[in-house]
């Protein structure tokens, strides 16, 4: 064999030999990775947040807010600290109402929400374009007190068609979900640990469209007006119905965002359109169940009996003016 191939290979195995010596010492060298403690944040005190996103206008609920621990070098003075002054209960806030946009987890500052009886308060509940309007209320009108600021209700008007003889009674669903704003202008009723109290209102006040307005101002003049309280689950009814009736325009797209913003729209609109009504004969079988007919009005003590109207010619005739009187005649009568 030629001693130079030899040589040369004897090397390799050298170089080989070697370097496998050192990887192996180079990883059995190297220890397990040592876990580094994780720095323990500091927890700062409690400031009330937000749940969710809360737009201008919207009145606080039970599930609207929350404390939350926050950072110590993050707190402001303007925020609501538990356990401090300047704190408060959540339950204090129910039924106030958002002055500027909060966004979900935003802590709340002292001037984000106003009170009932401040300055500007309906102002603020309002949404763009919309009026309020109070209507009084009993105690069976007004679902007992179970009516909350935030709430929906439809409104019935329940009133009776004189005629002759008996009147027809005649109950009519004239508005749907309509957003309460204020109830005796308390929205704030809270016991002693913060639950709500049921308390019987006497007027209720409504946001509505301008044309809504002006018929409940009619409506309170023809009858009695009843509020018969909406449930949560009703917007997703009204979204088909209206998609059906062709009142909203759906997005080509199958856009969440769009079809969220769909579902706002719909649960924020009064609706007058496609109400429904009852007569007497669907609940009693002794009552009417048509608009009676009108009688005649007797005419008063010695006034002369109505004329019966003349029949009216038909065919040719001839008018003779006598002064100021025109008489017509027709054609052919003696």
């Amino acid at each position: 064999m030629d001693v130079r191939k030899i040589v040369l290979l004897v090397g390799a195995l050298v170089v080989a030999a070697v370097t496998a010596v050192m990887a192996k010492n180079m990883f059995s060298g190297a220890g397990a990775p040592v876990a580094a403690a994780t720095p323990v944040v500091p927890v700062g005190p409690e400031v009330l947040v937000a749940t969710r996103a809360l737009p201008v206008g919207t009145i606080i609920d039970a599930e609207a807010l929350r404390y939350q621990p926050w950072p110590e070098g993050l707190v402001q003075n303007a925020y609501y600290i538990k356990g401090k002054e300047g704190g408060v209960n959540p339950a204090d806030l129910l039924g106030t109402v958002v002055r500027h946009e909060i966004t979900a987890g935003q802590p709340i500052s002292q001037g984000s929400l106003i009170k009932p009886g401040d300055r500007g308060f309906l102002a603020a509940a309002l949404g763009p374009g919309m009026r309020a309007i109070t209507v009084s209320v009993s105690n069976t009108s007004g679902v007992a007190g179970f009516i909350f600021p935030g709430d929906r209700v439809d409104l019935v008007l329940t009133h009776e068609v004189t005629g002759e003889g008996d009147s027809l009674k005649v109950s009519e669903t004239i508005l749907r979900n309509v957003r309460v704003l204020a109830t005796d202008q308390r929205m704030n009723s809270v016991d002693e640990e913060g639950k709500p109290v049921v308390k019987t209102a006497s007027t209720v006040t409504l946001e509505v469209t301008p044309r809504i307005a002006e018929k409940i101002a009619v409506a309170q003049t023809i009858g009695q007006l009843s509020l018969s309280l909406r449930s949560l689950a009703d917007s997703t009814a009204e979204l088909e119905r209206a998609i059906a009736a062709g009142d909203i325009d759906v997005p080509e797209t199958a856009d969440p965002e769009a079809e969220r913003q769909m579902l706002v729209d719909i649960a924020a609109r009064p609706l007058d359109k496609n109400t429904t009504f009852t007569v007497g004969a669907d609940v009693s079988r002794f009552e009417r169940s048509s608009v009676p007919a009108q009688q005649a009005a007797a005419p008063a003590a010695g006034a002369p009996a109505a004329q019966p109207a003349a029949a009216v010619p038909t065919g040719p005739v001839v008018r003779v003016a006598r002064g100021n009187a025109v008489t017509v005649i027709p054609v052919g009568a003696k």
